[in-house]
This record gives C-alpha cells, sequence and structure tokens, in this order.
C-alpha cells in the first residue's frame, strides 16, 4: 500500500462522543470497497495529526480496523490489521506513557502486558500474526482496545481518568470560545 499526501484525511472523533465507546463489528467481505477508501483516509488523519495508530472508530466508522506506523526517522512503514485479535500476552507487565488522538494532548502512564501476538487479516484478506513489545505491544493494545470501546483513560484510576477528562473538557471548550 502507497501512503499519499493526496488523500483527504479522515476526521478524528473526539471524546466524548459516543461512537468511542461502542464496540466495532467485524469487516465482511462486504466491506471491501469502503475498507479500501478508509484506509487511506485513516493513514492521512494519522499522519497529519500526528499519531502512531488511529482505529476506525476514532474517525466515526464501527468496523474492527486500525492502521498504524510507528517507524522511525519518518520512514514510512503503514501496517493494516483487519478483524485484529489478541491471542498471547506476556503475564510480564510493563508501564508505558500514552496518548491519544481522540484525546488530544492528554498523556499519563499506562500498565499492560510487555508483549502480546495478534491474529489479523492483511488489506489482501490473508490471515497474518504481528509479535510486539515495547511500543509495538503497546500501540497494538491501544488500538484494539478502541475497537472494544475501551480508551486508555479506562486503564487508570478514578481520580486519573476524572482529572484527565476534566482538563482536556476544559482544554476543548476554551479552544471553542478563544480568540
Amino acid at each position: 500500500m502507497s501512503v499519499t499526501t493526496e488523500i483527504a484525511p479522515a476526521k478524528i472523533v473526539l471524546v466524548p462522543d459516543p461512537v468511542l465507546r461502542r464496540v466495532a463489528r467485524a469487516v465482511t467481505p462486504a466491506d471491501a470497497e469502503a475498507v479500501a477508501r478508509l484506509v487511506p483516509a485513516m493513514f492521512a488523519a494519522m499522519y497529519a495529526a500526528p499519531g502512531i495508530g488511529l482505529a476506525a472508530p476514532q474517525v466515526g466508522v464501527l468496523l474492527r480496523l486500525v492502521v498504524m506506523d510507528l517507524a522511525p526517522e519518518k520512514v514510512p512503514a503503514p501496517i493494516v490489521l483487519i478483524n485484529p485479535e489478541i491471542v498471547a500476552k506476556s503475564e510480564e507487565l510493563a508501564v508505558r506513557e500514552e496518548g491519544c488522538l481522540s484525546l488530544p494532548g492528554q498523556y499519563a502512564d499506562v500498565t499492560r502486558p510487555a508483549r502480546v501476538r495478534v491474529k489479523y487479516q492483511d488489506e489482501a484478506g490473508k490471515t497474518a500474526e504481528i509479535e510486539g513489545e515495547g511500543l509495538l505491544a503497546a500501540c497494538l493494545q491501544h488500538e484494539i482496545d478502541h475497537l472494544n470501546g475501551v480508551l486508555f483513560v479506562d486503564h487508570l484510576s478514578a481520580l486519573k481518568r476524572n482529572i484527565l477528562l476534566r482538563k482536556l473538557a476544559k482544554e476543548l471548550k476554551d479552544k471553542k470560545t478563544g480568540p
């Protein structure tokens, strides 16, 4: 898949939009045309934000579809995961700072399994697996959470979550009423 900047980016949905709390449905062969249009628009939105991962519910589409690119030095290495599912995870945990394009400017340390193995279909419909640790493991888990209506703030204590969500609400309100 080639990533171009001529594609119009999809609009990223922000908290508290209820679509972010809904469970996405599996992609079927009948969705092939929609997925073919959506993938480039999702990559365009993710790169423009900028971010390293984006799930379809974050652009208002309830399909089990994720795009990611963790490549260093701005050399694109796009990954498309259709119907991703975690099939194995380590008992060992890791803490990483996470943010989210649907909660702009908000970051917190999140504890997740240190390593995961994910089964998915690629754009051609072929079943594949990807194993990750470090940033890749965190990103895979974060994006798959989105497909299940879960946000990274749901992994925080109620106090930390509420502080973050109130801060975001204030920033978004200030942005609307600003100069």
